[in-house]
């Protein structure tokens, strides 16, 4: 906790430094084009109040929902962070550039093909102030000048435009308690795919909590853009990087692993109050950046600008998954408003075949497992302990909001699944999608399935139960990590 305080002041004393040391102007007035801040959230789904959570409080979201735009329907192209942001960054799928797989060590990287450069970098040369701020965490599977300048806006010059990126690397798991405002677990609602008990429901307060420390941080942040009377031309954009650290969510390419929050708030420019309900990507965000500071691309990106038409008509969103640390797998996913399709490339596989990351930093993955070599979960609950997965998965996401009833199979919906499987291998030519090759498939650590016994399990659990059950600001070990992933 000494730890987690101490860097909740550092960000708040980084948040709230002035621009007292800005040098002589070298760059010509550019008061018409705005400030941009790009607020990124690790591993968060729209788990917040303005999105109708039960049991968590967000007011500082709230406020700022309610003075822009919120999107219902925004998703990322990968559920994992590297490859997301690699997209992100860029502007482009992670699979067009060569930035799917999670993560790339630093010798494994290239550079970016056909003359594609990261926005910050775009945004340097069009005369912006580039700063990485809260984190210096970009973590994209590509090698390339990122193009930022410092680390905080307050070294730019007077005048000058600046951009900064600001990641909140709260929300990534393990997650602190909330001493101000802890919730009672009686009062969070559990998705049905998850088993409802005591330590479950403590598990998912617990990073509602994270997130309400997180909502605070935002408001240190915007406080300052306040008190340098910056807020009336800055664009803030406030997203998560891939969806929530759970079971079925981040790694998987089911809406709580895809979905992120996306709220935008531009004073004079955007409106107040606005819900969309438009189906956008987080490349958009990229298009939509570089579009208002006035640069056009080298290359013209896959995102589409959100204030333009372009962005607002779209029939499907995509997304991809690859290699895990690893873990092999592969999947392809469209969505449109009403249904989804997944494509799993390796079936021959489970779900829960083994990573580290899951079994070292999810706790409801050692009581469920337990429960679920014992015969007590429900066929729901069971599902995604399957020791293999249909190649083919197909939801209504409408009325099966869960996505747990596969209609894949259903001679109903064959016309439904010919038409988007179609846009979807349409799709993946366009993104020049390599597949699974042999030596994929056949690689990476053991599919074996369970990956543990139901002791070894049992013990992970009761070294799990003091971590999960901790009060905030009581000091306990993490059991399985000494610092965050």
């Amino acid at each position: 906790m000494k730890i987690f305080k101490k860097a909740l002041l550092g960000l708040a004393i980084l948040l709230t430094l002035n621009c007292t040391t800005a040098q002589k102007s070298a760059v010509k007035e550019t008061s018409e084009r705005p400030n941009i801040i790009w607020i990124m959230l690790e591993d968060w789904s729209p788990d917040l109040s303005c999105y109708g959570t039960k049991g968590i409080e967000t007011p500082v979201t709230d406020k700022l929902t309610s003075q822009g735009v919120k999107y219902t329907n925004a998703f990322c192209t990968a559920p994992v962070c590297s490859a997301s942001r690699s997209a992100m960054m860029t502007g482009f799928h992670q699979d067009y550039i060569g930035g799917e797989e999670h993560r790339l060590k630093k010798e494994e990287k290239k550079p970016l093909p056909y003359g594609i450069k990261p926005m910050p970098l775009l945004l340097k040369e069009a005369g912006y102030y580039t700063a990485l701020m809260a984190s210096n965490k970009t973590d994209c599977n590509f090698d390339a000048d990122m193009g930022f300048m410092g680390k905080d806006w307050k070294n730019k010059e007077k005048d000058q435009p600046f951009f900064a990126q600001i990641t909140l690397q709260g929300t990534h798991r393990q997650w602190e308690r909330d001493p101000i405002n802890p919730i009672d677990p009686k009062n969070v609602e559990l998705p049905p795919y998850y088993v409802d008990t005591p330590f479950a429901r403590r598990d998912w307060a617990n990073g509602l909590e994270q997130m309400q420390i997180c909502d605070r941080e935002i408001g240190v942040l915007l406080d300052r853009l306040d008190k340098e009377k910056l807020t009336d031309n800055t664009l803030v954009f406030l997203i998560g990087d891939n969806g929530r650290c759970h079971i079925r969510g981040k790694q998987f390419l089911y809406d709580p692993g895809l979905q992120v929050p996306l709220i935008i708030k531009w004073p004079g420019k955007v409106k107040p109050n606005q819900v969309n309900e438009n189906l956008v990507q987080t490349i958009d965000i990229t298009a939509t950046i570089l579009e208002v500071a006035g640069v056009t691309p080298p290359q013209e990106l896959q995102g589409k600008n959100l204030f333009k038409e372009e962005a607002n008509n779209r029939a499907y969103i995509f997304a991809a998954r690859s290699r895990m640390g690893s873990t092999h797998d592969a999947m392809r996913t469209i969505r449109s408003k009403k249904y989804k399709l997944i494509h799993n490339l390796m079936p021959e596989r489970a779900w829960l075949q083994y990573s580290g990351y899951k079994e070292d930093m999810y706790p409801m993955l050692a009581e469920m497992n337990i429960l679920n070599m014992e015969g007590k979960l429900n066929d729901i609950q069971a599902k995604f302990f399957a020791p293999t997965k249909p190649e083919f998965e197909l939801y209504d996401i409408i009325n099966d909001p869960y996505e747990v009833n596969n209609l894949a199979m259903d001679i109903n919906y064959a016309g439904i699944k010919d038409t988007m499987l179609a846009e979807l291998y349409s799709w993946r030519k366009e993104i020049k999608d390599k597949g699974v090759s042999k030596e994929f498939r056949m690689g990476g650590t053991s599919s074996k399935y369970p990956t543990r016994t139901l002791e070894e399990w049992k013990v992970r659990y009761e070294k799990w139960k003091p971590w999960v059950n901790r009060k905030p600001n009581e000091k306990i070990e993490h059991p399985f990590v000494k610092k965050h992933y």
